[in-house]
């Protein structure tokens, strides 16, 4: 094998390539990237059995052929590169790695003993890339982050039509983003959980590449997987097994009290109240008339107070809340104004985003906000 490329490209592929590969794979060769010099350039793979990733790059190829080499170093290699073309080639049990006056000899793993790539399922439908990171992005943050509840670290993706809706929960928050998107067919039904980190990472690596095709269901060599794929890169995930919790019926059936508080405003004050908040120990919103008081802190500890302007619809409230998981939220509606909803301050609270003071609600992400429990 002898093809040359240049740094830039060769760099962009083989760190989105291997971006998911273990430093410490159960088998030797899961640490490789498969390089694959061809007819249509040159293409990267890499695999774990749990996430594939292939991408096709344009190449020069004088001598086709493939090796497999260890994927972070090689990354980590072309990363490093000056900005001139590289040449890669094959010579004996060794990759040749040219560029300028650098030079780098990589030892060749062996390529049959690389296990072949799953195949994804048929496409069921596509959604811009923009929108898609987005929805993630939201929704991610309330996954769980331990391993006690393995199915609690997944986001549930159902698709009902042109429906798509995400949601995920770490039994202290819920995240739900509904969105529109393209199905494949008008009747198409589906509902997967897939790892959160998984989903997150791929929605960022592809998001920029505009439309983002993504496959879900039975297939020849396809069930349990989930397949993305944008421009000329592809990756499969396997999905968590499981029945998710019928967690929708936290939503609250009815409000009695509304705020509306400028976003940026509401996070940065927050954010310096919690600063005397030690450990698991919540900041308290005490919404009046024209403005929310923040508070943290108490007795012989050190204190802190704010207040915030805030359009207040309904009875006055105390109510606790987490402050990082009050900070997710607010960072992730993406909205100038923020609209939280309560019932009771015992009652989970909903956190939507608004583009105006005066405007309507955008209740197309909505998050819970389980309150937490405090002395009056």
């Amino acid at each position: 094998m002898k093809l040359l490329v240049e740094r830039d490209v060769l760099a962009e592929a083989v760190t989105w390539a291997v971006r998911g590969l273990s430093s410490r794979p159960a088998v030797p060769v899961l640490a490789g990237v498969l390089l694959d010099a061809g007819p249509d350039g040159l293409t990267l793979s890499a695999f774990d059995y749990e996430v594939s990733a292939k991408v096709t790059v344009d190449a020069q190829v004088d001598e086709p052929g493939q090796v497999l080499v260890l994927g972070r170093l090689l990354a980590e290699i072309s990363r490093s590169l000056p900005a001139k073309p590289v040449t890669i080639s094959a010579d004996g049990n060794k990759v040749e790695v040219t560029c300028g006056s650098s030079r780098f000899s990589l030892h060749q793993m062996p390529t049959a003993d690389y296990p072949t790539l799953p195949t994804s399922p048929e496409a069921t439908g596509s959604v811009e890339g923009d929108v898609f990171t987005q929805a993630v992005a939201q929704v991610a943050i309330a996954a769980d982050k331990g391993d006690t509840l393995p199915i609690l670290t997944g986001v549930r993706v159902e698709i009902d039509g042109d429906k798509l809706s995400l949601l995920a929960t770490d039994r202290y928050r819920l995240a739900l983003r509904e969105l529109t998107w393209n199905p494949s067919t008008s009747d198409a039904e589906h509902v997967a959980l897939i790892p959160a980190r998984t989903l997150l990472d791929t929605a960022k690596a592809l998001g920029a590449s505009g439309s983002v095709q993504v496959a879900l269901g039975s297939a020849a060599g396809g069930e349990g997987l989930v397949g993305f794929e944008a421009g000329q890169r592809r990756t499969t995930t396997r999905l968590l097994d499981g029945e998710y919790p019928k967690v929708t019926s936290i939503f609250p059936t009815s409000v009695d009290t509304v705020a509306v508080i400028q976003t940026s405003a509401l996070a940065d004050a927050v954010k310096r109240v919690s600063l005397v908040a030690e450990r698991n120990t919540p900041v308290r919103l005490r919404f009046t008339d024209g403005q929310v008081a923040i508070e943290a802190g108490q007795g012989d500890d050190a204190q802190a107070s704010e207040a915030v302007e805030a359009t207040l619809t309904g009875p006055e409230l105390e109510i606790a809340f987490n402050p990082q998981f009050l900070l997710d939220g607010l960072g992730a509606i993406g909205t100038a104004y923020a609209r939280l909803s309560f019932t009771q301050p015992s009652r989970p609270a909903v956190l939507s985003g608004q583009a105006e003071a005066e405007g309507d609600a955008d209740e197309s992400y909505r998050y819970v906000l389980m309150p937490v429990r405090f002395a009056s």
